[in-house]
């Protein structure tokens, strides 16, 4: 089935913005590592890691679903210095909230070219996107809560680290 040229640009161009998020939840990781607050770099390991499975996601879409050789663009490096852990976690919700917008856009797209199939694989991942909005915001909101109390952190932390990766069923019965 023939996939509208710009929706799979679109979704070529996704997939690079997928694995550049990956990038910047490994850039904040090693920030934690540094920070001596290994939950939250093993949250955003996790987090990189559901970022590389999206990718992949989109990529079997296009190329083994569709037939269409996907073209990834450059990846940008990430910032490499934080000023907190809030902002840290401030930029990875400012960035859901791009990727969302971005997923949106694709959805418009497909909408408009009555690309049904790209449609329904697309309804996961805007259901994805309100759990990883749901997810920082959350971390965010309790890191607000204990501004100024270090030690408050720490177990945070601990939280942080109970995270675990769970494949997405779309790669799980692909064989991924």
């Amino acid at each position: 089935m023939a996939i509208p040229g710009n929706v799979s640009k679109l979704i070529s161009e996704q997939i690079t913005k997928e694995w550049y998020s990956a990038y910047l939840y490994m850039s904040m990781a090693g920030y934690f590592e540094i920070e001596s607050l290994p939950g939250m770099a093993h949250w955003m390991q996790i987090q990189a890691q559901e970022e590389l499975a999206h990718g992949l996601i989109l990529q079997r879409h296009l190329a083994a679903d569709r037939g269409v050789q996907p073209v990834l663009g450059a990846i940008e490096a990430p910032p490499k210095t934080f000023k907190s852990v809030l902002e840290a976690f401030e930029m990875a919700y400012a960035h859901e909230l791009t990727v969302t917008a971005s997923i949106h856009n694709i959805m418009d797209n497909a909408i408009k070219t009555n690309d049904h199939a790209t449609r329904m694989m697309l309804g996961w991942f805007i259901d994805e996107q309100v759990e990883e909005e749901k997810s920082v915001s959350e971390v965010v909101a309790m890191l607000k809560r204990i501004k100024g109390n270090e030690a408050l952190l720490l177990p945070l932390d601990a939280k942080l680290a109970t995270r675990i990766f769970t494949l997405p069923l779309q790669l799980a019965k692909a064989g991924a």
